[in-house]
């Protein structure tokens, strides 16, 4: 029995090291697991982020089609109010299951983002849907498109933690008609 009694502390030991290692063991498997977790929950955010910005970038699209057919748009591609009718139809119901996911996974500042964003086009949908020429005014819809896109993105780069990102105003190279060779090419600097 005394020998027993002489390799107790040693045996204690042995099993509150065991323990230690346990217990540190699966501490480090239970932040393993919750930095996996939010980082495949990040990757939904990020797939249902991206997924409603393209399915409202599709109405978007149509949209300047159509202004571009009133005038009120320089798009390269014109379509007619009656041909685009049933394609904004068909983008309008493709975007609601991705508005869904949005308001399941995102954030709520995103959420109102997206909102602000999706209203506007509806505005520029209900422009066209008037059939209005007003250049000007589809130019001021145009901005606040842009400006509520802008927001979008910008709430989901903060949501996601991302840097920041480009701001999408391409600029456009001026094409210019050419001048008949009789006449001076006017410089910039005048």
């Amino acid at each position: 029995m005394s020998t027993f009694i002489q390799q107790l502390p040693a045996l204690i030991g042995v099993v509150i090291g065991a323990l230690g290692s346990y217990l540190v063991m699966m501490r480090g498997e239970q932040i393993r697991f919750r930095r996996e977790q939010a980082a495949r929950w990040e990757e939904r955010r990020l797939t249902v982020y991206a997924d409603w910005a393209r399915a409202l970038k599709q109405s978007v699209t149509l949209t300047y089609r159509v202004a571009s057919h009133l005038g009120n748009d320089p798009h390269p591609h014109p379509l007619s109010p009656q041909e685009a009718a049933p394609l904004m139809a068909e983008a309008t119901v493709a975007r609601d299951p991705s508005g869904e996911a949005l308001l399941l996974l995102g954030s709520p500042e995103v959420v109102e983002k997206a909102r602000a964003w999706v209203v506007t086009v509806m505005e520029m949908e209900e422009f066209l849907r008037a059939e209005t020429r007003d250049p000007g005014a589809w130019q001021a819809l145009l901005e606040r498109q842009r400006a509520c896109r802008d927001g979008y993105y910008t709430a989901v780069r903060e949501d996601l933690a991302l840097p920041p990102g480009h701001s999408a105003r391409w600029q456009l190279p001026v094409t210019s008609t050419p001048t008949p060779p009789s006449t001076p090419t006017p410089t910039h600097g005048t």
